[in-house]
């Protein structure tokens, strides 16, 4: 490399190093109060390519996914189709996507309101949405509607063997609970109930019916999209 060509390399190394800098001195005096969308995702870009310049490849990340929430739900295979971004670049927002799920895992459930559907799907779609394995929950609720417990009663492959209505009803019945909100994930990202999820919600309600405890909702989880049998009518 010439003297010349050096020389401007490191003029910009040192530009984008000023700049990385002042975006960080902004989040730690500030937050993210006044920041862009793809300013957000710069900073999380800057953690696995701390000697680079993020600005454009941070604009093309919001451009394709369509903002921020798209950002930083998209796996690493659909980060890496845009253009300079690779697996060690996109460090920055699995990180950030991995410590909101850990943090949605520990979240105490009794935070939550229950008689929010949104509030119940956010939860859900952050604590197992992005889940390889489905995941069977069960949320307990007293006459009042109030959370009492949550249980998570199978993983693996659904189907009406695995979710027997024992496993769901015995936490409920030892809880004194009223009713019972269910849920489950789908990994394959269509939130859409199959057949054995339609049959494993009518045994439940079925059961439900003959305890005296309601179950209140099933709601299937995918990763950008949810299904709710009491919003569809179907219980």
């Amino acid at each position: 490399m010439s003297s010349s060509s050096s020389l401007t390399a490191g003029k910009q190394h040192g530009k984008g190093e000023g700049h990385r800098k002042r975006l960080r001195e902004r989040f730690l005096q500030a937050g993210l109060e006044g920041f862009h969308d793809y300013e957000i995702i710069e900073l999380l870009l800057t953690l696995g390519t701390p000697r680079r310049d993020c600005k454009q490849m941070a604009k093309e990340v919001i451009k394709e996914c369509k903002g921020l929430r798209g950002a930083l739900d998209a796996s690493v295979e659909e980060l890496q189709q845009i253009k300079g971004i690779g697996p060690t670049n996109s460090f920055g927002i699995k990180l950030f996507q991995a410590v909101a799920e850990r943090m949605a895992k520990e979240q105490i459930p009794e935070k939550l309101d229950l008689n929010s559907s949104q509030a119940i799907v956010e939860y859900l779609q952050k604590a197992i949405g992005r889940e390889q394995k489905e995941h069977f929950v069960a949320f307990y609720l007293d006459s009042q509607g109030c959370m009492i417990d949550s249980k998570t009663i199978a993983v693996g492959i659904l189907n009406a063997a695995l979710v027997h209505p024992r496993e769901v009803f015995e936490p409920a019945v030892s809880f004194h609970a009223a009713g019972i909100i269910i849920a489950h994930n789908h990994p394959s990202g269509s939130a859409e109930p199959s057949s054995e999820d339609r049959e494993i919600t009518k045994q439940l309600v079925e059961t439900g019916r003959i305890l005296g405890i309601e179950i209140r909702d099933h709601i299937i989880i995918a990763k950008t999209e949810y299904f709710s049998f009491q919003q569809q009518l179907l219980l």
